[in-house]
């Protein structure tokens, strides 16, 4: 059941991307790919949202990150990693993340909620470290939110 809801999540993030974004919410670096997405906690499902603790409002968004490590042949094999993550508004102020671990079955990623407020576009700082790797990967993305 765990793994239907973690396929849940991650399809519900997805196709609330523009297919333009699509294209740009990873980072790939040495034999690592960075998937990283934020959006707002109101459009997940109430069963979604509980199920992971996840408070729902449209003053709340959720950033989700997960490592892929490259294996030949494959489509690789999700990894634990350590990662700091900050958000920094236009006017420059920075709100640390704190983002916990969720496992189900295989999969490995990594949530952690912040406010959000209409029409701004918070920049999201990554230090991505995989489990086994001495040095961090740097990850960026952009999101702008919008509150009805």
């Amino acid at each position: 059941m765990r793994t239907a809801l973690n396929t849940s999540l991650w399809i519900s993030l997805l196709l609330l991307l523009p297919p333009a974004t699509l294209a740009d919410n990873s980072t790939k670096a040495a034999d690592y790919t960075i998937h990283h997405n934020a959006i707002p906690t109101a459009i997940l499902t109430p069963e979604i949202a509980s199920t992971y603790g996840i408070v729902r409002s449209k003053y709340r968004g959720i950033l989700n990150v997960s490592v892929i490590q490259e294996v030949p042949g494959t489509t690789g094999r999700p990894v634990s990693a350590q990662i700091e993550a900050q958000a920094s508004n236009l006017l420059g102020q920075i709100s640390n993340l704190k983002l916990r671990e969720i496992r189900e079955g295989d999969a490995i990623y990594y949530i952690g909620e912040f406010p959000i407020v209409d029409r701004e576009t918070l920049r999201f700082s990554l230090q991505v470290k995989p489990s086994g790797r001495e040095t961090p990967i740097a990850a960026e993305l952009s999101q702008q939110f919008f509150i009805d």
